[in-house]
């Protein structure tokens, strides 16, 4: 008998069970509800550009002889001789790195009276070694790109205009980023008819546009017996914002 006066309230305990869990699954999605808004998203863009203050360049030599020991004692000498002129110029140790050093054997590929290919020969040995250059002093590079080739740098050549420390210049294109969001949002709400609210997220995307060669007074100009015409132009810094605010009817 005691078993059959327990079952029903057994069944009672589940039944509240199952109700309390289905409330609180409603509550639950109707918070989740609450908690997505309606909202306002934009994305805001900001730049700011400045004349660089430093370039790096890429110098080579790339020297060929019968033998490795040959190609190797040439390929020596002019790099030797054109890191000692990078230092002459005032460019500190930390401003020059070797970036690639390499010796490739230089085939002939012979042909039998026949036209059939024959096995490879080794003709010689090419040795190249590049040199990584960091110029602090704009003014100086022209002399510096003359110089190098002068003394043996044949390859390479590469400039790149970059600026030592641009966090400035990032900051600035941040804020303008910014207020172009929010001005783009409350463009938005106007002409809807509604009023931003409190902001929701906030997030940012940066990226950096190679220096336009241009004609300004604040560009970087080079001594005009330079053997080397350059040219600086300015560095752009770009910000993207992406924004949501939530919308008040």
């Amino acid at each position: 008998m005691p078993f059959k006066s327990s079952l029903p309230a057994a069944m009672a305990v589940a039944l509240a069970v199952i109700i309390a869990v289905g409330t609180n699954m409603t509550t639950a999605v109707a918070q989740e509800k609450v908690r997505d808004p309606a909202a306002i998203r934009v994305t805001g863009e900001g730049q700011a550009s400045i004349a660089p203050d430093m370039a790096i360049i890429s110098l080579a030599v790339v020297s060929e002889a019968t033998t490795a020991r040959e190609a190797l004692d040439g390929n020596n000498a002019s790099m030797a001789s054109t890191i000692t002129a990078m230092k002459e110029f005032g460019i500190a140790a930390k401003d020059l790195q070797t970036s690639g050093f390499s010796i490739q054997p230089r085939y002939f590929y012979p042909k039998n009276s026949s036209g059939e290919q024959r096995p490879p020969q080794i003709i010689g040995y090419t040795v190249s070694n590049q040199l990584t250059v960091r110029v602090r002093d704009l003014a100086k590079l022209g002399e510096v790109l003359d110089k190098s080739v002068t003394l043996g740098v044949n390859s390479g050549g590469d400039i790149r205009f970059t600026n030592d420390d641009p966090a400035q210049a990032i900051e600035e294109a941040r804020i303008e980023a910014m207020k172009d969001a929010m001005g783009r949002a409350q463009t938005l709400a106007e002409a809807a008819g509604v009023e931003l609210g409190p902001i929701l997220e906030i997030s940012e995307n940066f990226s950096h546009s190679p220096p336009v060669p241009i004609v300004r007074a604040r560009a970087m100009e080079m001594k005009a017996d330079s053997a080397v015409p350059v040219e600086a132009g300015e560095n752009s810094y770009t910000m993207t914002v992406n924004a949501a605010w939530e919308i008040r009817q």
